[in-house]
């Protein structure tokens, strides 16, 4: 229950680690139990990455980097697309707790990103394709689509807290998760 924060780049590796135990694993070692839950609960959490991902059901960040509990600041939606409030809640990981790494975490297979290439849905899905198309323009490739997707929101997020990317406090960079395999493909 050690609280440390790492710099970007050791909590990069540490992303890379947990993946590779996670090709491997047949259960999540990370840890989910009680003590821990009682040390974040008086202590508060103490992530050293935030990730933003997808609401995709087979989209877990904290088994597929082999984490358990306060290690990561996930944040979820469909497509993992970037509005104000995504953005709040990143500028808060690494404002208020300290992560100096965020990972925008695409993923093959993606439902967002197929509405987005195949179809025009109505509704409030509507607003999750614009944004997507925005990103990736007449691409017909999903999984091209969703690299591209990815890039897009890295782009949303530097260009929105500019200045503490430019100060060196917050490293923002794209990956894809490969829903068949499991592997995580880093992108920057």
């Amino acid at each position: 229950m050690q609280e440390q924060k790492l710099s970007a780049a050791e909590a990069l590796e540490k992303l890379k680690e947990g993946n590779q135990r996670f090709l491997k694993a047949e259960t999540n070692p990370g840890d989910v139990s009680p003590a821990i839950r009682q040390h974040t609960c008086e202590n508060g959490q103490s992530p050293y990455a935030t990730v933003i991902t997808c609401s995709d059901s087979r989209v877990i960040p904290e088994a597929v980097f082999c984490t358990g509990i306060g290690e990561l600041f996930t944040i979820r939606v469909a497509g993992n697309v970037m509005d104000h409030h995504q953005l709040g809640s990143v500028e808060y990981a690494a404002d208020h707790l300290g992560t100096k790494l965020v990972v925008v975490l695409g993923h093959t297979n993606c439902g967002a990103v197929g509405a987005a290439v195949h179809h025009d849905p109505s509704g409030f899905v509507k607003y999750i394709t614009d944004e997507i198309r925005r990103a990736i323009g007449d691409e017909k490739d999903e999984t091209k689509a969703s690299c591209l997707n990815v890039r897009r929101s890295v782009d949303v997020i530097k260009e929105s807290l500019k200045d503490m990317v430019e100060k060196g406090d917050l490293t923002v960079c794209g990956a894809l998760y490969h829903i068949d395999s499991g592997e995580v493909e880093f992108l920057d």
